[in-house]
This record gives C-alpha cells, structure tokens and sequence, in this order.
C-alpha cells in the first residue's frame, strides 16, 4: 500500500516554477526584439504614404496649372480648389503626424527654361 502511494506521488505532472520563469524571460526577449521593429516598419510606411501623397498633390497642381484653371491668384491652388475643379477626387485622408486640408495652398510657377516649380505649405 505504501509503494502504491508513492508511486501516485511520484506521476504528479506540470512545471516547476524555474521552468515558467525561463519561458517568460524568453517571451520577454522575443518582445523586446519585435516591438521596435514594428515600430519602425508603421513609421516607414506613414513616411512613404506621405510621400505618395504629396506627390499625388503636386500632380494635381501641375495638371491644374496645364489646363488653365483660373484661381485669380498667382497659380496657387488649395487642395479645396483642387478637389472642386476635378484634379483630386478628395483631400488625401490624414497619415501619421501628417496632415491634410483644404486650405493647404499649392503654389505653381514656370521656370526660365520651360520647367514647373512646385512649393506647398507643409503638410503637418
């Protein structure tokens, strides 16, 4: 009867409380490792979002100011205007630490050898 009650004892099952420290000390390192990567892999694309779409706005001014659009003002566009005369389909939609309104004003002007200038407001 002995020997059996030992044996019961003995078939306990689970982790020692050293085993469960070293898993979480590795969840820890594998944490500590990935977090900053995501970090910076949302940080470049806000970047490159941005990018595309000032790209995307000074396209638009340019095609405006190809096409003749009259703003009575030098050539300077806000995205409203840009929006309203069918160049943007909207204002581009905010990105990060970036972002974008309908007063923002696109300035374009001809360059002596025949070439376009574009300068902006920033884009905050």
């Amino acid at each position: 009867m002995l020997e059996r009650m030992k044996k019961l004892i003995n078939k306990e099952k689970g982790f020692t409380l050293v085993e469960l420290l070293a898993v979480i000390a590795i969840l820890a390192i594998i944490v500590a490792i990935a977090v900053p990567t995501i970090g910076n892999v949302i940080g470049e694309s806000e970047e490159k979002a941005h990018e595309a779409n000032v790209e995307l706005v000074k396209n638009a001014a340019k095609l405006a100011h190809m096409s003749g659009v009259d703003t009575n003002s030098n050539d300077r566009y806000t995205l409203g205007t840009l929006v309203t005369e069918g160049f943007l389909n909207e204002v581009p939609e905010d990105v990060g630490n970036y972002s974008y309104t309908k007063k923002q004003v696109i300035t374009v002007s001809e360059t002596t050898n025949g070439g376009l200038t574009i300068a902006y407001d920033k884009f905050e």
